[in-house]
């Protein structure tokens, strides 16, 4: 071969090489997209005040941690993708996170989140709420973090507005504004087939706390304050208490206050992982004697729905369920 010819071979060569390589790179291209979520950027920052400080949100959340049982129930409400959240008491509506090992991370606890957790998750928001307010200043310093403002110690004024206001806030921050007004309209519906029936009712009635044998009361200025408030149910007490777990109920209480209607919260179930009660299983005589017990209008009610949560649509919707039972 004359050297012209050698010069042609080489330079066909080192083009059919060039060539391989881009068509290699484009095949690599194709078969391997990129699969990080788009961030949809707000045109205006959405700033939110609240009682612990102010949260701006620049875009729409991609990685959100939820540290309180109400708000995870809140996202699935939404569908809301979770990125991770405590896993110690997940209520049977949301069981389906509990088997999530892959794509939800576990947080630790309610009361006790796992700080270095919450770090590793790299969320772009936290949601939390009271039961975990003294570590509001740490989780600002790893990413946007929004307070829950809802009362667990008295709910007798504006509980049902601040769940429906807190759904339409996550509504606007998740781009699911329709959705979010939906959820308040069926909330709203609910709440006014309560009221219909307990509307001139002459029935008063008690909720308790059963926690390991013994019993306790929540009153008008209570957790349960919007049970009266706000579902028109009479209370058969004019205990005025703020407590998360109610005031031991004596003798002299249950005499007094006779319900026509007994509302049973099992805080036991939860804490332990056990079924909720049952009539057979309470033996405290001064219950028996109730009007309520007499009458067969006692109501072991969903003790997630009540304790674990009591402050999200889900929840909400499952405590009118059983309010509207004791009025059968």
């Amino acid at each position: 071969m004359n050297g012209k010819l050698k010069k042609c071979a080489v330079s066909l060569l080192g083009l059919m090489a060039v060539m391989t390589m881009v068509s290699v790179s484009g095949c690599d291209k194709k078969s391997a997209p990129d699969s990080s979520p788009t961030v949809q950027k707000r045109a205006e920052p959405l700033i939110i005040q609240h009682q612990l400080g102010t949260t701006r949100i620049d875009a729409v959340p991609q990685r959100v941690a939820v540290l309180d049982m109400n708000e995870a129930d809140f996202l699935d409400q939404l569908n809301v993708p979770i990125a991770g959240m405590p896993k110690d008491f997940i209520p049977h509506f949301l069981a389906k996170y509990q088997q999530n090992h892959d794509d939800i991370a576990d947080l630790g606890g309610i009361v006790q989140p796992n700080m270095e957790r919450v770090h590793t998750l790299k969320p772009d928001l936290i949601l939390m709420t009271p039961i975990q307010k003294d570590h509001y200043q740490e989780l600002t310093q790893i990413a946007p973090t929004l307070y829950y403002e809802i009362n667990f110690n008295n709910s007798e004024h504006g509980h049902l507005a601040t769940v429906k206001n807190h759904l339409l806030t996550l509504g606007k921050i998740f781009n699911r504004e329709d959705l979010a007004r939906t959820k308040v309209a069926e909330l709203d519906a609910q709440v006014n087939k309560v009221r219909a029936i307990t509307k001139d009712r002459p029935e008063k009635a008690l909720v308790v706390l059963y926690n390991n044998g013994a019993f306790s009361n929540y009153g008008v200025d209570s957790r349960y304050g919007f049970v009266f408030s706000d579902l028109g149910v009479r209370s058969a007490s004019n205990d005025a208490s703020t407590s998360l777990h109610g005031q031991p109920i004596s003798s002299e209480f249950i005499k007094r206050a006779d319900p026509d209607i007994l509302y049973i919260i099992d805080r036991t179930s939860v804490m332990q992982h056990q079924p909720v009660i049952t009539a057979a299983q309470v033996t405290n005589p001064l219950l028996r004697a109730t009007k309520a017990w007499k009458n067969n209008r006692v109501i072991f009610v969903d003790a997630d729905a009540w304790y674990t949560t009591g402050a999200s649509p889900t929840s909400m919707y499952l405590l009118m369920q059983d309010v509207m039972k004791g009025y059968q």
